[in-house]
């Protein structure tokens, strides 16, 4: 891993969650060196859903790992110096924080490019810099509850969102992928500049279908569950010991399905010739299928659905997740210790194999200022001052 392509760019992570800790987090796995800086206390996100003996919490070991610490009061004056040798020396300042917080720190375009003209400022907020929430703050729930997925999600009058937060991951990939785009250009003419992201954005981003689909055609569509409405069968099934997704999509894949399930006059029913028609009598369809899945176990299922290259795959508790065979087959958990942990914390690496510049976790999310007297030496600072910086309660 010594010639990963982002070896030699350094980048402030002044984020705080999702949105903006991944996307540095996805930098440094590919060679960045990544600065997280963050209260003196600790940031809150750190504390998410705490997993050790410490209270440091499961995201916080996700989105943090390859990185180092430096906890930092910027409001005071030593502060705003330590940001201003930090940004003179950086490639990528990350903050997914409110404008307002962000000038207060410094950490604005027009600050930073005094300090540095060809950094590259990368930041998102919840929903954008225009428009009349633009002050407003959000989570990722936010973000779907806005763009109609919540909606669109669970049963008629019951909304549901999801509990993967889709929106702060989404955010976080754009915002590595302008990133890298910003790198290019500046190799290429010289020049820094700013990147934007929100979470509202990505939502109305990601389901930009549905919202074509109704700026179009206007079928104004209602929630159905877990039942597709564009074709058939796409829906969640029991079997005799579980549950099982199926999505069938496509006459091809239709076909290999009414055959295996004994209807192969269904080919030639009118009802049932396009994937619009057949989301149209999802429910038939799905009744059909259930009561198939409903004979046989879920491993019995997958078994003939998987032959016949139907797309399926279990229901899976957080557990069975880990111990199934096909996560274990990917190879994408690194078992990672951190202090006050009972057992490695099975920390996924980037979904991504490059060929010739893999990355990787080369070293677990740091503890709170682990780093912080080894940054401030390579700024300059001497023992003395840092001990005057701890003193002051600067760092």
């Amino acid at each position: 891993m010594n010639d990963l392509p982002l070896k030699g760019i350094r980048v402030l992570d002044f984020g705080r969650y999702i949105a903006g800790p991944y996307c540095a987090a996805l930098l440094a796995e590919y060679g960045a060196d990544v600065i997280r800086i963050e209260k003196r206390s600790g940031s809150e996100d750190r504390y998410t859903t705490p997993v050790t003996s410490e209270g440091h919490g499961a995201l916080f070991l996700q989105m943090n790992r390859n990185k180092r610490s430096l906890t930092l009061d910027p409001m005071t004056e030593a502060g705003r110096e330590v940001v201003r040798r930090l940004v003179a020396g950086a490639d990528v300042v990350v903050a997914n924080l409110p404008a307002p917080q962000l000038s207060a720190m410094g950490l604005d375009d027009e600050h930073l490019r005094a300090i540095r003209e060809d950094i590259i400022l990368t930041t998102s907020s919840a929903f954008g810099a225009q428009g009349p929430m633009r002050a407003f703050v959000g989570f990722d729930g936010v973000g779907q509850a806005m763009s109609g997925a919540v909606y669109m999600t669970g049963e008629p009058g019951h909304p549901y969102r999801a509990q993967v937060p889709w929106v702060d991951f989404g955010t976080a990939l754009h915002c590595a992928f302008g990133t890298l785009i910003a790198l290019m250009e500046r190799g290429r003419t010289g020049r820094g500049q700013k990147i934007e992201g929100s979470l509202l954005g990505t939502a109305l981003t990601l389901s930009n279908a549905l919202l074509i689909e109704q700026a179009v055609s206007a079928p104004n569509r209602v929630p159905t569950g877990n039942r597709g409405q564009t074709s058939a069968p796409v829906d969640i099934f029991a079997t005799t010991d579980g549950w099982v997704l199926c999505q069938v999509v496509g006459r091809p894949l239709f076909e290999r399905w009414g055959r295996l399930m004994g209807e192969s006059h269904w080919l030639e029913d009118p009802r049932f010739e396009t994937d619009e028609s057949r989301g149209r009598h999802g429910e038939l369809i799905s009744e059909r299928m259930g009561r198939w899945c409903a004979q046989r176990s879920t491993e019995q299922v997958i078994a003939e659905l998987g032959e016949a290259k139907i797309p399926c795959g279990p229901v899976l508790t957080p557990q069975q997740a880990l111990d199934h065979p096909q996560t274990a087959a990917l190879g994408l958990y690194q078992p990672i210790d951190y202090p006050g942990l009972s057992r490695p914390a099975p920390v996924a690496s980037v979904p991504l194999r490059l060929s010739q510049t893999d990355g990787g976790i080369r070293h677990r999310a740091p503890l709170l200022g682990e780093h912080t007297d080894e940054i401030l030496a390579e700024l300059g600072y001497g023992r003395d001052e840092i001990q005057q910086l701890r003193e002051r309660q600067v760092v």
